[in-house]
């Protein structure tokens, strides 16, 4: 299962929003530098409203959703590259994770102790990139020693990553994130060798107070961080980690009202999983029978027999054929009967490459 880590400074509300991705109260939240001393992890749901209509048409009450884990990861001071604070323990942490979910803090309240005296969100987030930077310039010069070694015996991939990390290693010596640097295809599946932490795709949760949530464009703090977001072509999403902890206490219908109260719709936390879970490159493939309907993850792209083995390796194996119906058209005939009945239901072989919401049955032999 892929991983994505909540990360920033002490008191900016990672805690409080792992609660709420994760619909429990595991993660310590208390007001003080270091709360979570151990990385808490969750695995959250994907939530996807295709889910209970198909579990309707084929009479099932067993759903069974798509899941990313969440990773809180404790704060990030300054001087963590070099240890300072729980730093080794933060960088070792956030380097099992394949995606990050940067919590900025864009609320003022006296009563919640900020490591710097004040808000602000742009250089808050530059103390966090400065140390992950730092961490991988340090990653970098030693990866392009041995490389430079390797390389004098005319190692054509030695020279490839020679080339790469030649280009990483100013932006590194800036204080910025890997990420932003302009590589092509090629150079950027030479720098995922690297495992740098800058590398890893990011997404912005502007943290906001209650009185912020229904028109976060009036807040200048979130404006910095949405501006920050836009630079590195990263997702910026607006999110009130203290309502959406206090919705899960609540029902549905309650926590739809709670949330209409408040001017807003939806749930952020809804928007920060479905980010993430864009972000990480995934999409869902569907099944569904008598026993249960579920929600399959695959990397965008994934041809059929590779699907199929996600639910098990003998299904690839012994892949026949797969009979595909999208869910929309699922949905407007009613059934499998009525859909094969219109000629929606296809029979697709091994080089067919699965779409978003495919609603899918394998056929196999072994």
């Amino acid at each position: 299962m892929l991983r994505a880590g909540i990360v920033g400074l002490p008191n900016v509300g990672k805690s409080t929003l792992f609660n709420a991705l994760t619909a429990q109260s595991s993660a310590l939240a208390a007001n003080y530098p270091f709360a979570t001393i151990e990385p808490n992890v969750g695995v959250v749901a994907v939530p996807d409203s295709r889910l209970e209509p198909l579990a309707k048409i084929v009479k099932t009450t067993t759903i069974v959703p798509a899941m990313v884990e969440f990773l809180d990861i404790a704060g990030l001071v300054r001087g963590a590259s070099k240890g300072e604070g729980l730093g080794n323990q933060f960088l070792a942490n956030i380097r099992e994770t394949d995606a990050v979910v940067h919590v900025v803090r864009c609320f003022e309240d006296e009563q919640v102790i900020h490591v710097e005296g004040t808000v602000d969100p742009a250089r808050d987030a530059e103390t966090v990139h400065i140390e992950l930077a730092l961490a991988d310039l340090s990653s970098v010069e030693r990866r392009r020693e041995r490389a430079q070694k390797t390389a004098k015996g005319g190692d054509r991939a030695a020279r490839a990553e020679i080339e790469v990390l030649d280009k990483l290693l100013p932006a590194l010596s800036d204080g910025k994130p890997a990420r932003s640097v302009p590589l092509t295809d090629d150079e950027r599946a030479v720098a995922r060798n690297f495992f740098l932490l800058t590398m890893k795709p990011t997404i912005y949760a502007a943290n906001v107070d209650e009185g912020s949530i229904a028109h976060p464009e009036e807040n200048a703090h979130v404006r910095a961080v949405q501006e920050l977001a836009a630079s590195e072509s990263a997702e910026c999403v607006v999110i009130s980690a203290q309502i959406e902890a206090e919705l899960v206490e609540l029902s549905v219908e309650d926590r739809r009202e709670y949330l209409q109260s408040h001017g807003v719709e939806s749930s952020g936390v809804d928007r920060m999983i479905q980010s993430a879970y864009r972000l990480l490159g995934l999409m869902s493939f569907l099944t569904a029978g008598e026993k249960e309907v579920r929600a399959w993850t695959i990397p965008r792209g994934t041809r059929a027999p590779q699907a199929a083995g996600t639910i098990h390796t003998d299904i690839e194996r012994g892949f026949i054929r797969a009979e595909v119906v999208s869910y929309a058209d699922l949905l407007r005939a009613g059934s499998y009967a009525a859909a094969r009945e219109q000629g929606l239901l296809r029979l697709e072989g091994k080089e067919y490459v699965m779409q978003e919401g495919d609603v899918v049955h394998f056929r196999f032999n072994v």
